[in-house]
Parts: C-alpha cells; sequence; structure tokens
C-alpha cells in the first residue's frame, strides 16, 4: 500500500517562511513528484514539480520564492517557501507517480493536504 503523508503546515505571518515535507511510503520505486495546492473556491493548480534526476519546475506565482527538492533514497520531498504571501494560503497536497512494484500500474497518489495560511 503506498501512502503519501505530508507536514509542515501552519499560520505564518506575511513575508514569512514554512518548509513542507511528504514522505512517500510503501514502494521503492518513485518517479515524478510535485506540490499542488487548492484555496477556497479555486482550482488545485500545480505549484512546483521534481523529476527523478532533479529537474524542477514552477508556478509563474511562485518563481523565486520557493524552492523544491527530493531525496529519492529515502522517497522524500521538500518544499521550502520563503516571502509568503496571502495568496499562498491554501491546502497543500503531496502527489508523487509511484507503483507498489515492478508488475503494477505507475499512478498518482495524493496526500491528504495540510494547511498553510497567511496573515497580513
Amino acid at each position: 500500500q503506498v501512502q503519501v503523508v505530508e507536514s509542515g503546515g501552519g499560520l505564518v505571518q506575511f513575508g514569512g517562511s514554512l518548509r513542507l515535507s511528504c514522505t512517500i511510503s510503501g514502494s521503492n520505486f518513485v518517479y515524478d513528484m510535485g506540490w499542488y495546492r487548492q484555496a477556497p473556491g479555486k482550482q488545485r493548480e500545480l505549484v512546483a514539480s521534481i523529476n527523478m534526476a532533479g529537474s524542477s519546475n514552477y508556478a509563474e506565482s511562485v518563481k523565486g520564492r520557493f524552492t523544491i527538492s527530493r531525496l529519492n533514497v529515502n522517497h522524500t520531498m521538500s518544499l521550502q517557501m520563503n516571502s509568503l504571501k496571502s495568496e499562498d494560503t491554501a491546502v497543500y497536497y503531496c502527489q508523487a507517480q509511484a507503483r507498489p512494484s515492478l508488475l503494477s500500474k505507475v499512478i498518482d497518489y495524493w496526500g491528504q493536504g495540510t494547511q498553510v495560511t497567511v496573515s497580513s
């Protein structure tokens, strides 16, 4: 059973920083990973993604402020968020393309989400 667990959300003041972490368990076959967020009344959007080689992509709104990283050895991923703004307030989700074994299909796995609230 592949499980995705996020941690690190919370309340932070405008201009502050937070670090989100994500751990994948139940699989040794983890491929592309990403952080998504969903604000109230809005669609879920991609914040940043990273592949196995460490190449990353960012949404324009977070470039220069957020940094995504991963450790393939223990299937963890982090999102360092600096210079936070009120518009960054959302539930942040960890997503991973993975499979329990080489005999299984690669599918998207999602965490439960962690709330990030930026106060002005």
